[in-house]
């Protein structure tokens, strides 16, 4: 068993912007964060996640970066980031920043001394391909909608974005790049930072000639020449070998378009690469062959299948990493159970899903609350670049806006992004002026300070579920066995570990059903660890609707 501390952590991912205003500018700060501290530790989190706090024009919300080195006004000073580092520390917890560097901003010195010429030393940092203005290099469509380059008229050049205009690529092949990019990691780590997210890290390698797509009319994804390129496992063990190996840290990489077998090249034991991936494949079950916006209902049997698959091939040979929302994605009750009439009970059943399984779990802000999607009216109302651009490209296509706020309401990424609902306080406690982007409704029913010292809240069924993992090391290092991969409602599994059992049964519908266990497990022996229900009288009672249970056996010792 190769233990790590990172594996028996949870994280806490916040989105800076929407965690907590502490200088009314109604815009959530660096300052706001220091002040919640406590709240984190008391939920019983170990890392705490920040997406990028940088200095930054915000096009993407901060992924589009002009100084690596410097914090964005908008947020604090270095200062109040000292602050907040030591704040952390002091209480135990660790904390992870968000590495960008596919893509720098438009407004990034680099990218301003590379459109003065072509024979600046800086023009090499980013991807060029010389064209017209009215023949495109490829026909590779940008995930922010469009094509992928921009033409410069006084270079006669196009530049490779793969998401805004605003957000031009960095040229991996360059050394002179990755040099840059390994000084900046150690500034960071130097000043004690805990660890990377390491954003879209599996883009930095394009495929030579930049192909199109054959057989496709007009702009199509490319993935399959820009991630998981040719170079990307030079580039990453060259990080690990330069910069990661000298500091005790954790590394997560953002990776779409993944399979286990190709995560292990990442993520295995002895690639000397990144600790564990984000992959994508459970978040596409809802969408269909072209996008995310292209929505299907979903498959819970194929869902099963997808977080079996991760949890045996990875088992024993790398590491998982456990999550069910983030800053790209919606919030996952009404995606994935029901965030009408059973909102607390499939926010408790979510959460135990993804920390009774093998690998690191990760709340996304406001998860553990059990927060729900926005809907708003009016496109204006909206801030996200993709959720705008989207807006506008389907428009001009003349699809109807009913339809086009229907995809935003599913799948945009300000579902996720709108303040943290701390009381029922106007601005839902976030801030006492309008805030950047609306107060999702909900918070009068939905928010910390009501659930604080409610025992059946949300929030501490959090607490509860983060201290078992604590407690129960079968949930961290166990084996995994899906007992039931067929059953159209439940998901019910086993963890093992020497001489604990652990066994997990969960309700995915709105149905009551019957219980079912394995011909092997006498439940005669087992106890329940937790039910997000009331206890049942007998352990074999059927489930009722979205209940989640947790069984607990060890061998000759104390349960």
């Amino acid at each position: 068993m190769n233990k790590q501390w990172w594996k028996e952590s949870v994280v806490y991912q916040i989105y800076p912007r929407s965690f907590q205003d502490s200088n009314h500018d109604g815009i959530g700060d660096l300052g706001g964060i220091l002040n919640r501290l406590d709240y984190l530790k008391n939920l019983g989190v170990d890392i705490v996640w920040l997406c990028p706090i940088y200095d930054s024009p915000n096009v993407d919300n901060g992924y589009d970066i002009r100084n690596y080195e410097e914090i964005l006004d908008t947020f604090g000073t270095m200062e109040d980031f000292d602050k907040l580092l030591d704040g952390l520390h002091d209480r135990g917890m660790k904390l992870v920043m968000d590495l960008v560097v596919n893509h720098t901003s438009d407004q990034h010195a680099w990218f301003q001394e590379a459109l003065k010429s072509r024979d600046n030393p800086y023009h090499d940092y980013y991807i060029w391909q010389d064209g017209t203005p009215d023949q495109l290099p490829n026909n590779w469509e940008s995930h922010f909608s469009g094509s992928v380059w921009e033409y410069v008229p006084h270079l006669g050049q196009y530049y490779l974005h793969i998401f805004s205009k605003q957000q031009p690529d960095l040229n991996w092949k360059n050394p002179e790049v990755r040099k840059s990019v390994k000084k900046m990691m150690r500034f960071w780590l130097d000043k004690g930072v805990d660890g990377f997210r390491m954003d879209t890290i599996n883009f930095l390698s394009k495929t030579d000639g930049y192909p199109s797509v054959e057989g496709v009319e007009g702009l199509v994804r490319a993935h399959r020449y820009y991630q998981n390129g040719p170079l990307i496992h030079d580039y990453l063990k060259e990080l690990y070998r330069d910069v990661l190996v000298d500091y005790d840290i954790m590394t997560v990489g953002e990776t779409p378009n993944v399979s286990p077998e190709v995560a292990k090249l990442y993520v295995g034991n002895d690639r000397e690469e990144l600790n564990m991936i984000f992959q994508f494949e459970h978040m596409a079950v809802d969408s269909g062959p072209r996008n995310k916006w292209d929505l299907i209902p979903w498959n819970f049997v194929k869902f099963k299948e997808i977080m079996s698959k991760w949890q045996t091939t990875l088992h024993g040979c790398g590491w998982n990493s456990l999550y069910l929302s983030n800053h790209d994605q919606p919030r996952p009750l009404g995606r994935f159970a029901d965030d009408g009439v059973y909102r607390v009970q499939s926010a408790k059943l979510l959460g135990t899903m993804t920390h009774t399984m093998e690998g690191t779990p990760y709340i996304y802000q406001g998860e553990e609350l059990g927060m729900v999607n926005v809907r708003f009216s009016d496109i204006s109302d909206y801030q996200d670049v993709q959720t705008v651009n989207l807006y506008a490209d389907l428009s001009a296509k003349g699809v109807p806006h009913a339809e086009i706020m229907q995809k935003i309401y599913v799948k945009g990424r300000d579902n996720a992004r709108t303040p943290m609902q701390w009381s029922r306080d106007r601005f839902a406690g976030f801030s006492d002026v309008q805030p950047w982007l609306g107060v999702n409704p909900s918070y009068l029913a939905i928010n910390a300070a009501d659930q604080e010292n409610d025992p059946n809240s949300v929030l501490a069924y959090y607490r509860t579920l983060i201290q078992m993992r604590k407690c129960y090391s079968v949930f961290v290092y166990g084996d995994f066995q899906d007992c039931l991969p067929e059953h159209p409602q439940l998901y019910a599994y086993r963890r093992t570990l020497g001489d604990e059992q652990a066994f997990v049964i969960l309700n995915f519908s709105n149905q009551e059903v019957p219980f079912w266990s394995p011909d092997e497990i006498n439940l005669d022996r087992y106890k329940i660890l937790l039910c997000n229900e009331e206890l049942p009288q007998n352990n074999n009672e059927a489930l009722r609707p979205y209940e989640a249970r947790v069984y607990y056996y060890k061998e000759d010792g104390d349960q």
